[in-house]
């Protein structure tokens, strides 16, 4: 039997959402749980909304209950169905799997209506023609109660008929809209008589011109919920000021065993765009190449970049789920795809600032093949062989004319390791006619092969190479930030954003030939340049093109508990 220390501890490591629904079953609340993921399909989905399906699809996985896919598609003004298709890609590759669970709002517009018609017979929601700046006029101030409409008392005949001309679309748009009649002096303002259907004449995506009103998001989405059996509609903080209006509605329509929003914190990250209207802009203005351009935090970006679904799981992990808003750095994000990748992808040379280096005393045409481990930390990834000659490329920074102290490379006189080949010493340097080095000479240690002197002397250096001759040359574009860090993302006066002009470098690299098989999302470590993937857009087996996913080093330390 477990003591009652052992159950604190436990109890202390679920979150409160988790205890609510753990309270819930074992009081018979509901017999079995079900959560849902409900995206409004007008954009790409980004980083934050990771968070919300990955906590709605552990739950439901925890707790051995359901899992909804529903698309809230009530507004058909900004929807598409390129953003349907998206959204599914995205939600598939995170891992959530809503087997045969694939809703829509779109499918409940029936059953909406009806229960609009339902509320006008209590006498519970009526035809307002206050035009929207009206309304607004008439709901008050957070410190004055609202004024209640001039046609607020209309009979209920007068409603049903008004509102079934409004749903046979003989009303212009904006001329009239279905209130739910609650409480004008409530202190919650969301609770003063809100819109639940407005006169809309537009097509939608899916239900064609079939429907000229279309219903409130803050109507619609507890519908949804009651109709497809959802216990714990789990949303971000922003809605709760709306719960009081979500449980009146599932209240008044009388629905059994009527769900129970819960609110969480939205995941906040520093120095990153997220908003839909700002992303547009950036793709409109050519700032970046669409939606999933890898300087971008949407799912689809990050996934082009080379990011992980398992490295955004943990990354929502570390997070934690509360109810209190907070930021979280970048560099966390970047610390989980580092941890995700460095015992799984093979290490492999890739130099992308080249320096030609010619080894005086090796046979001219001589090409050997040298074994290099593809993960020295992974001994399970086996080896690969590299081609070595007499011409190589080198790194500029690891070379230095006049060294400055400390420094360890390569330089006139001094001997160095190539990974895993030969000890080279520097013995001379050729320039272009501005006193720049072009290409530096050595020789080498025939009997250091493999990077091993068989007379003990040591070397303090190791640079990493790729030979010449069958060098595949390739694209990489390094990536910062969007956005300049220093001024923040919005510009404090207008609003815009402070785009960072540096925030794409592009680099003529060479790397080693085993990379010609590479396909589109394969990604490697390029030995102390980064870790790096296949463009899936513009990289071909003629002209590969790889996108820095992220440095080698880290800003975030992750703390020992």
């Amino acid at each position: 039997m477990e003591s009652r220390e052992e159950n604190k501890e436990e109890a202390v490591g679920k979150n409160f959402i988790e205890q609510i629904i753990e309270k819930d079953l074992a009081e018979g609340v509901y017999d079995e749980i079900c959560t849902r993921f409900p995206p409004e399909p007008n954009g790409y989905l980004h980083i934050g909304h990771a968070k919300s399906i990955l906590l709605n699809y552990g739950l439901a996985q925890k707790y051995h209950g359901k899992f909804n896919m529903r698309f809230d598609d009530t507004n058909p003004t900004k929807e598409k169905v390129e953003f349907v298709e998206s959204i599914k890609k995205d939600i598939e590759w995170l891992g959530a799997d809503w087997e045969d669970r694939l809703y829509f709002a779109s499918d409940y517009f029936d059953q909406m209506y009806e229960a609009a018609i339902k509320l006008i017979k209590k006498g519970k929601a009526f035809v307002c023609d206050l035009s929207a700046e009206e309304i607004r006029e008439y709901r008050g101030t957070l410190t004055e109660p609202g004024k209640e409409s001039p046609y607020r008392n209309r009979s209920v005949e007068e409603n049903l008929d008004l509102f079934e001309r409004m749903k046979n679309g003989e009303f212009e748009d904006g001329s009239k809209v279905l209130r739910a009649k609650i409480d004008m002096a409530s202190p919650n303002i969301n609770m003063r008589d809100p819109v639940i259907y407005r006169v809309a004449h537009m097509n939608h995506h899916r239900t064609g011109d079939k429907w000229c009103i279309y219903p409130m998001y803050d109507f619609a989405h507890p519908i949804e919920d009651a109709i497809e059996g959802v216990t714990h509609s789990i949303c971000t903080l922003e809605f709760e000021d709306h719960r009081p209006l979500y449980d009146w509605v599932v209240t008044e329509l009388e629905y059994p065993h009527p769900p129970k929003q819960i609110e969480f914190a939205k995941l906040y990250l520093t120095n990153v765009v997220t908003g839909k209207r700002y992303i547009k802009k950036l793709v409109e203005d050519g700032i970046v190449d669409g939606w999933d351009d890898p300087r971008l935090v949407s799912i689809a970006a990050l996934r082009r970049r080379g990011f992980t679904p398992e490295s955004i799981k943990k990354f929502v992990e570390l997070c934690g789920v509360s109810k209190a808003n907070s930021s979280v750095d970048y560099a966390m994000l970047e610390y989980c795809i580092r941890e995700d990748l460095k015992m799984k992808r093979p290490r492999v040379m890739a130099v992308l600032n080249p320096l030609k280096l010619v080894i005086d005393n090796y046979p001219e045409e001589q090409i050997e093949y040298l074994e290099a481990p593809n993960n020295m930390e992974n001994p399970e990834l086996g080896s690969r062989s590299v081609p070595f000659g007499k011409e190589l490329y080198i790194e500029q920074e690891d070379f230095m004319e006049v060294p400055v102290k400390k420094y360890k490379r390569l330089y006139p006189g001094n001997e160095v390791r190539l990974m895993n080949a030969y000890f080279v010493t520097c013995t001379d340097v050729e320039k272009d006619e501005n006193g720049n080095v072009t290409v530096v000479h050595c020789t080498y240690d025939p009997a250091s092969k493999g990077g091993n002197s068989p007379d003990g002397r040591k070397v303090k250096g190791t640079i990493h190479w790729v030979a010449a001759k069958t060098a595949v040359e390739t694209e990489c574009r390094l990536y910062e930030n969007i956005v300049d860090e220093e001024k923040g993302v919005y510009n404090k006066e207008d609003g815009s954003l402070n785009v960072n002009p540096n925030s794409l470098t592009v680099v003529k690299a060479y790397v080693e030939p085993e990379l010609k098989k590479s396909q589109a999302f394969d990604s490697y470590q390029f030995v102390r340049n980064g870790f790096f993937c296949t463009d899936c857009h513009d990289s071909r087996p003629d002209a590969l093109v790889f996108n820095r996913i992220v440095s080698l080093k880290s800003s975030f330390k992750l703390e020992k508990k």
